[in-house]
């Protein structure tokens, strides 16, 4: 069992301040659920700010998003930073596999950084796992879904990927699979209209960043606490919308379902399976 009372209360106990190199389309979400969550964000992506900035901070959230020459050296300096502090970074590899820019920018930052998580859908993991194309923009291509015939095949290439980069590798969707390597976790939590706003999986990235530096001891744990308690948030936000009510009003309402999250609330609703 995954102790998912104490992940979340240990999170809200330290109010980890969490360092963002993020895209310019959900800058503003992701900095909203790092505050519900009960983290605390900052947002830095000039070359000559981000090493002091990440200096201060507990964790390093990457996502290539919206990449730029400028961001790209930016994400270099702070991740070597984070790294020679010992502090956590993720990995957000946004359309890795629809252009050069992104898959090369994903390769190389993996190579040269040492991630403790990396989080995207499984297009983009593929990308980066196998060498693949197939995202659909930055979304995952219905081809690559996660279902009963494949989901053994895909548990097997995340395991790979993960001791090849030592990172807790998370593929997110409709079924979110995380593993260490060694323990995979399969998560049914969640609800599609998720898939209907901008920066879901950017605003996860960035909650999952901050579960993980208030819980280095088991960041298998956190990451798969983190992504449980998003599930449930969109679960509860969607009971709550109204006839007149439509994604942009759940948004807000998701946000709201993460600041009000109970720990009683994460044991009675998780849907998980561990392997």
């Amino acid at each position: 069992m995954i102790d998912l009372k104490h992940c979340l209360e240990s999170l809200r106990a330290n109010t980890p301040l969490v360092h963002n190199i993020t895209n310019y389309v959900t800058v503003n979400d992701c900095a909203n659920i790092l505050l519900a969550c009960g983290g605390s964000p900052i947002m830095s992506d000039d070359k000559n700010d981000v090493e002091d900035i990440t200096g201060i901070c507990g964790g390093l959230n990457i996502n290539i998003g919206t990449l730029n020459a400028a961001t790209i050296e930016s994400m270099f300096l702070a991740g070597k930073k984070a790294n020679e502090l010992g502090h956590p970074v993720l990995l957000d590899p946004v359309g890795a596999g629809a252009s050069k820019l992104r898959s090369n920018a994903a390769n190389e930052l993996i190579k040269q950084i040492k991630f403790s998580v990396i989080r995207g859908n499984i297009s983009e993991i593929k990308a980066l796992a196998q060498g693949l194309s197939g995202t659909k923009g930055v979304d995952a291509n219905e081809a690559d879904a996660v279902n009963a015939s494949n989901i053994d095949g895909v548990i097997a290439f995340a395991k790979d990927f993960s001791l090849a980069t030592g990172a807790v590798i998370a593929i997110t969707g409709a079924t979110d699979i995380v593993t260490d390597g060694k323990r995979v976790c399969i998560i049914s939590n969640g609800h599609p209209i998720m898939g209907k706003i901008t920066g879901a999986g950017c605003m996860l990235s960035a909650m999952t960043c901050a579960y993980v530096v208030a819980n280095q001891n088991d960041v298998f744990e956190a990451v798969c606490t983190s992504l449980i308690a998003m599930g449930i948030a969109g679960e509860i936000a969607y009971k709550r919308m109204g006839s007149l009510d439509g994604n942009s009003s759940f948004r807000n309402y998701l946000i709201d379902a993460v600041y009000n999250l109970t720990s009683e609330q994460l044991h009675e609703s998780a849907r998980y399976e561990l392997r």
